[in-house]
């Protein structure tokens, strides 16, 4: 299947919108929110976690041990790279992100990094649900961020 590097600006939109939707979720955790996002069946792996099925795991085993331990959480929508199948029914992105993390003694640094999503739908005028996600930290950022004293 080939990929449309350049989607229509209509699939940009939504595809964005579908991100800007759960970066809210992140930042005040909402957890409930923010599976609402996704297919039940998500498979997912990310800092915490190898390869997991269902949004109840990758909830409990990856957003759980970071969300309440990071701050700023943002998404770099100026640099995102979007591809989306000729039937328009999926598409996947690819940005960069940004948060604060903290050390064990309060101190925060910055803790960039790196996504892949992969977003599908019924039909094209239905919402965009996640499927996959992937997470990265830049390379040298401290691998664990603790609460904020």
């Amino acid at each position: 299947m080939q990929f449309n590097w350049q989607p229509d600006a209509i699939d940009i939109s939504t595809v964005k919108a579908w991100l800007a939707a759960w970066q809210p979720c992140v930042q005040e955790l909402k957890f409930e929110k923010a599976q609402s996002l996704f297919v039940e069946n998500t498979a997912s792996f990310g800092t915490h976690m190898d390869v997991v099925e269902g949004i109840g795991a990758l909830e409990e085993n990856q957003w759980r041990n970071v969300w309440p331990n990071i701050e700023e959480f943002e998404w770099d929508f100026d640099n995102i790279k979007i591809g989306v199948s000729p039937d328009r029914l999926m598409a996947f992105l690819i940005t960069t992100w940004n948060s604060k993390g903290f050390d064990k003694e309060g101190n925060s640094f910055d803790r960039p990094g790196r996504t892949t999503v992969i977003v599908s739908r019924s039909q094209t005028d239905a919402s965009w649900l996640g499927v996959h996600t992937h997470f990265s930290l830049h390379p040298g950022t401290p691998y664990r961020t603790f609460k904020k004293i």
